[in-house]
């Protein structure tokens, strides 16, 4: 039996569907510098590209 990799299950988030999603990076400081557009989409989860959910899988074995 494999462990689920710790840092992986708290970055990523599974949906009821299997697909992968992640946060967007750039939140936390120099705000003022990034377009009202850039933060207000920042503020949604992303799916993440098929090449990365492999690995995603392959580290959380019991998520899916």
């Amino acid at each position: 039996m494999r462990k689920t990799k710790k840092s992986i299950a708290k970055r990523f988030k599974i949906t009821g569907r299997g697909k992968i999603l992640r946060r967007t990076p750039g939140r936390r400081h120099l705000l003022g510098a990034k377009s009202k557009k850039q933060k207000r989409q920042s503020g949604k989860d992303k799916p993440v590209s098929a090449g990365v959910a492999r690995f995603v899988r392959m580290a959380m074995p019991h998520a899916f």
